[in-house]
Order: C-alpha cells, then sequence, then structure tokens
C-alpha cells in the first residue's frame, strides 16, 4: 500500500477526521443550555431570597454572578432590569450600617443601676494644644445618681470654659447657640453642654453635627461628628 493511502486510511480512523454528527452537536448544546437555565434559576431564587431578606450587598452579589455567568439566560433578563436600585439600596444599606458603627454604647453597673452611654469621636482630629491633633469625643451618658449629660472630653490641652461659654451648634447646615460649662475638677478634660436635651435632638435628628468651642491654648475649635447612625433606643430615658 502506498503511504499516501496508507495516511488516509489511518486518519480515517481518527475522531479528528470524522465528521461531526449535528444531531449529536445539537443535543449537546440543547443540554447545555437546559443546565445553564437551571443553574440560573436557582440563583435567581438566591437573589430574591436576598431581596425579601432586604440584604442588599447580597442581592447585589447574586444578580452581578448571575448575569456574567448566564447571560443569555431568561432568569438574567428578570433580574437585569431590578439591579440599578438593588445597587442604590446596597450602597445606602452599606453607607448606614458605616454610620452606625462610628457609634459605641456603654451600660456599666454603678451604685443605684446601671450607667447607659452614647459616644462618637470626632470625623477630623482636631489641635487643642498646639502640639499636634487629637480626635475629640461626644458623650451622652444617663446615671441613676447624676442624671443625664452630654459632654466632650479632649485628650489635650483645656476648655476655656470654667466660667461657662456659648457654644456654636452646627447641624446639617442650620446654626444653633448653646451654653457650655467646663467643671472644676481635673479627673477629665470634659466640658457639659448644659442644655443636654437640645443638643441630643439635635444628634437624633441630624447627620453632620459640628462643635465650636473654646480651648486656652488655641482659641476656639470645632470638632465634626457624623451623628447620622445614632441609636437613640440605647439611651430610652433621653427619648
Amino acid at each position: 500500500m502506498k503511504i499516501a493511502t496508507l495516511a488516509i486510511a489511518l486518519c480515517l480512523l481518527l475522531p479528528a477526521c470524522q465528521r461531526a454528527d449535528p444531531q449529536a452537536a445539537a443535543q449537546a448544546a440543547a443540554a447545555q443550555q437546559a443546565a445553564d437555565e437551571q443553574a440560573a434559576e436557582a440563583m435567581e431564587k438566591q437573589f430574591e431570597a436576598a431581596v425579601a431578606a432586604q440584604n442588599w450587598h447580597l442581592a447585589k452579589g447574586y444578580g452581578d454572578v448571575l448575569l456574567h455567568d448566564y447571560p443569555a439566560s431568561a432568569a438574567a433578563a428578570r433580574v437585569k432590569p431590578k439591579l440599578e436600585e438593588i445597587a442604590a439600596k446596597a450602597e445606602e444599606q452599606k453607607e448606614t450600617r458605616r454610620l452606625e458603627a462610628l457609634w459605641s454604647y456603654g451600660d456599666e453597673t454603678v451604685k443605684g443601676g446601671h450607667q447607659l452611654s452614647a459616644s462618637i469621636y470626632s470625623s477630623e482630629e482636631v489641635d487643642t494644644d498646639g502640639a499636634g491633633a487629637h480626635p475629640v469625643r461626644l458623650i451622652f451618658r444617663d446615671h441613676p445618681e447624676w442624671g443625664r449629660s452630654a459632654y466632650l472630653v479632649l485628650q489635650a490641652g483645656d476648655f476655656d470654659c470654667y466660667k461657662g461659654c456659648k457654644l456654636k451648634i452646627t447641624v446639617d447646615g442650620k446654626e444653633h447657640t448653646l451654653p457650655g460649662s467646663r467643671p472644676n475638677t481635673d479627673e477629665a478634660i470634659a466640658m457639659f453642654i448644659v442644655d443636654n436635651k437640645a443638643l441630643w435632638k439635635l444628634a437624633k435628628s441630624g447627620k453632620q453635627l459640628t462643635i465650636e468651642f473654646p480651648t486656652k491654648q488655641m482659641g476656639r475649635r470645632s470638632a465634626s461628628f457624623e451623628v447620622g447612625g445614632l441609636d437613640a433606643s440605647k439611651l430610652p430615658k433621653w427619648n
């Protein structure tokens, strides 16, 4: 047998040289499409479950994966129109959780019952003594013996408010004036906002709260707080 004839004969025996079966190929494609549709529907159910639970971040994740992995599926066609709204809600939910995490809450057993507190650090550090910037802390406290109070705490420097002072409070662009008072004690560098009820209402209803206060070393300084995540239920007597 000639070499050329032998090569042709061997080629005919190999799968690569055989003609593809159109019917088998169509069946394989249909089976793959059915499997993709099934997988897409399963992911759509996960997407809808996350939406029902208002877990917008998880819902967005399922939607994004569904559109990426099975873009031609019927499930993708149903989910795609919903994704823009879901993404916006996911971003809003993320921001809400960030703001909530800025607050710290305390429940301490003291004489007469429990001391409850809600506190937050300033968004930016403030130079209150000329030696560098430090965070300023705003605290709301409910003490069984001392009652309710709101005050600022410094890490360095001191308030110039021993005889009382006026504090400019700005909440979401609107200005207010509240009285302040620095107690004559060295236990902490603290200054009370005398009208604590008014400050609580402003913090509870606002998003951005700024307090301008006098210091001994640096004159008037300002500390801003992102108060939008306050959980007012943590201090029930204040409401």
